[in-house]
């Protein structure tokens, strides 16, 4: 007799702590937000215990659009099953690196990043201070941007959300996903920019790989994206904890834009 093997939702549930809810409060937004959107729904703390549990990957298109609403997110980037295997194009051309991949090509490049299955030594889990460089050619100009993010871990695996109103850019969500070799970390990240932005919404993706100082409380290292005319842009990327505490007070701390 086998036994089915559930991998944990770490992305919603960095979403969920990176929006001061505890299971209960999601599933009162999610709620409000099916009344809202005129089709109400029924979802409760056991709904989201199932989800971030890992036991339901596709919930139903009513609790699909309440997600949507609520945390402003698709469901892939909510760590669910892919909606549309289509791969999308963003941005206005203007220089970064700014091709968004299908859902299928995100999950290939974490497979691919996570060769190493044995648990991490060391928690990693709490509020880091996330900063990278990156070159603008339309502005020909070189610029920095900074985030608070929530770090959940769950084996050698870490899911990075950035905190509501947390970012020198506003609006601009990131997220990570990674994978801890010793003291290697490897995955990937995206960014959603502001559609008001000078980047107008586009949504930029890559590659990343840091390495762990011994105090385990920085990494540094390089990301790697594609640009409009697939070149290939890199440049520094460092992450310092701050804080390995997630409590709602903590996070509500760090909502603000790093100085």
């Amino acid at each position: 007799m086998t036994t089915e093997v559930h991998v944990p939702n770490d992305a919603l549930r960095a979403v969920r702590i990176g929006l001061r809810m505890s299971q209960e409060d999601l599933a009162k937004a999610l709620r409000r937000a099916g009344v809202e959107l005129g089709e109400p729904n029924d979802a409760s703390k056991r709904l989201v215990q199932r989800w971030e549990a890992g036991i339901s990957r596709s919930p139903r298109p009513v609790y699909v659009r309440a997600l949507e609403r609520v945390t402003g997110m698709s469901p892939e980037s909510l760590g669910f099953a892919p909606q549309v295997p289509l791969a999308r194009v963003h941005g206005d051309g203007r220089g970064g690196h700014d091709m968004a991949p299908s859902p299928e090509g995100v999950a290939s490049a974490s497979a691919g990043a996570q060769p190493v299955q044995q648990a991490a030594e060391a928690n990693y889990s709490g509020v880091w201070l996330s900063r990278y460089e990156f070159y603008s050619s339309g502005r020909d100009d070189s610029f920095e941007g900074r985030h608070y993010v929530v770090i959940v871990q769950h084996g050698n695996r870490l899911t990075a959300r950035s905190l509501n109103g947390a970012s020198t850019n506003p609006d601009s969500p990131l997220s990570l996903e990674l994978t801890v070799d010793r003291n290697v970390v490897t995955g990937t990240w995206t960014e959603q920019t502001a559609a008001d932005g000078y980047y107008q919404g586009a949504c930029y993706h890559g590659a990343v790989q840091l390495l762990v100082e011994p105090t385990g409380r920085r990494m540094a290292g390089k990301w790697v994206g594609f640009g409009k005319d697939f070149d290939v842009n890199t440049g520094p990327w460092e992450l310092r904890l701050m804080d390995t505490s997630t409590s709602k007070a903590t996070l509500q701390r760090y909502s603000v834009p790093p100085e």
